[in-house]
């Protein structure tokens, strides 16, 4: 019966059907290779209202979508359409700000009016009013001034409220940290093919394109970069999320978490030396000893900064190991007569040149591809920024880069403050201080490089500092879910010694 009305219905439909199903085929083709048209748009609201649908009554899927998408941006062998990158994420984080919006009921709002919330809003406001500074005589660009502050500002405040609003339960915060850890361990696997069986084609084509960064010493080092933007971020991303990893396994009392940990801060550090970035070592030590500060304990201390001191002397005082490109790469970073650092230092001098009469910078939206070559900022948009801090600076001035400098401290002290005082259970205060060390140790990669708004980095480290914010909220559920694994832990461990007793019998 089902069959013969099946047969019915495609005699006389068949020709719609097909028709629909090949216009429905003509805008994927499009949405890949070309964005979005107006017939892949009409074509795909089936789709994107089944994902509206899904949205709603799933939240936190697309939660875990954005965090997945975040990290795979970059990814060379992931075939996304050719739109802008930031689309994706910003996407994805408007959806989950208007389903909080709408699903007020469940949507716990008083999480967000923390200190960070308050030094954002000083912030993004700053970044917003730069749209009035025409110091480059060039208009007000919207378009451009946009994607300038949602880069350096509004993204930084999308991942603040999504991760306040959506990670609410300790259950959800363990599976967040196991999730990064995962896709930590995927880019670390991805280095390890890069190493072991060669680039792709699109990498190929990428190092070609930035051979004087990534291929050097004569062709016998390359920098890897794995599966992020290129080497920099790869190295610091790695650095930092080693700082994070390190602190969680060395806090955690669960060890099925503990040993998990463990091994992607390990494999991390591993990862770090073979992007050749130099500031990832200084990034790696930054972090470690901001804990030491966190953890008010001279038993870890001592140890810390013994190890620290014979790292530093092992670097800048010996060749030892030399014969390996990355370890002399990373040797660089002691060495102030390095060719590297002091061009930096000589293009900062003649942007600060450019700068004096600017203190409000160039124009957030004003880069190289937009302004004119007879205007007098044209040299200063062509110039490296080489640096995060730098190319706030450049583009906000004096005025931007202080504002941007307090907020960043203010913001960090506060999460400090609430690992240190707010918090009493020794586990959760991990948590905290691994995501505190790895924000410092960012943010010194940001001073270092230009990585710090950077795909995935800025949403996994700035969010990592909202998370602080609201662990007091959910302290008193962590101890109670903790306590159930560690119950769960102390059965296995039984059942397992009594299997052990009953065998030798």
């Amino acid at each position: 019966m089902a069959s013969t009305a099946f047969k019915t219905f495609a005699q006389e439909n068949g020709g719609r059907v097909l028709l629909l199903f090949l216009l429905f085929s003509v805008a994927l083709y499009q949405l890949i290779t070309a964005g979005i048209s107006g017939l892949a748009l009409v074509c795909l609201i089936p789709a994107l209202i089944i994902f509206v649908y899904v949205a709603f009554k799933y939240r936190m899927f697309v939660f875990w979508i954005l965090c997945i998408t975040n990290y795979f941006i970059f990814f060379r062998e992931l075939p996304l359409p050719p739109l802008p990158q930031s689309i994706y994420n910003e996407l994805l984080e408007i959806i989950l700000l208007a389903i909080a919006i709408i699903d007020v009921k469940d949507t716990q709002f008083e999480r967000i009016g923390n200190f960070m919330f308050f030094t954002l809003i000083i912030w993004c406001g700053f970044c917003t009013l730069e749209i009035l500074n025409d110091t480059s005589g060039m208009g007000i660009q919207w378009a451009s001034w946009y994607a300038g502050a949602r880069k350096i500002g509004f993204q930084v405040m999308y991942a603040f409220l999504v991760f306040s609003l959506y990670i609410t339960t300790p259950k959800i915060l363990s599976k967040y940290i196991i999730l990064w850890g995962g896709l930590t361990l995927f880019a670390v696997a991805w280095l390890w093919k890069q190493k072991t069986f060669g680039f792709t084609i699109e990498e190929n084509i990428f190092l070609e394109r930035h051979r004087s960064t990534h291929i050097l010493q004569g062709g016998t080092l390359i920098r890897y970069f794995s599966i992020y933007s290129d080497a920099a971020a790869f190295g610091i991303g790695m650095a930092s999320t080693a700082v994070a990893f390190l602190i969680f396994a060395l806090t955690s009392k669960i060890w099925k978490y503990k040993l998990f940990f463990g091994v992607v801060g390990l494999l991390s550090v591993w990862a770090m030396f073979p992007s050749g970035t130099r500031t990832a070592m200084a990034c790696l030590f930054a972090g470690i000893f901001v804990y030491v500060f966190l953890s008010k304990s001279v038993k870890l201390a001592v140890p810390v900064i013994l190890f620290s001191i014979f790292a530093y002397i092992f670097l800048a005082f010996t060749t030892i190991g030399n014969e390996n490109g990355q370890i002399r790469r990373m040797r660089t970073t002691f060495d102030r007569s390095d060719a590297s650092a002091n061009v930096r230092t000589i293009n900062q001098e003649a942007m600060r040149k450019y700068l004096q009469d600017a203190p409000w910078g160039m124009g957030i939206g004003n880069t190289f591809e937009n302004v004119p070559a007879n205007n007098k900022f044209r040299k200063l948009s062509t110039i490296p920024p080489d640096s995060e801090y730098v190319w706030i600076w450049v583009h906000t001035g004096i005025i931007g880069i202080t504002i941007f400098l307090i907020t960043t401290f203010l913001m960090f002290v506060g999460a400090c403050w609430i690992v240190m005082f707010r918090i009493k259970s020794p586990s959760l205060q991990g948590i905290g201080a691994g995501f505190c060390c790895a924000f410092v140790s960012i943010q010194l990669g940001g001073y270092g490089n230009q990585i710090l708004m950077q795909f995935p980095n800025c949403f996994l480290y700035y969010g990592g500092l909202s998370i602080v914010y609201i662990l007091p909220f959910m302290e008193k559920e962590w101890i109670e879910w903790e306590s159930k694994e560690l119950t769960i832990q102390e059965e296995k461990k039984r059942l397992k010694l009594e299997k052990k007793r009953q065998s030798r019998v």
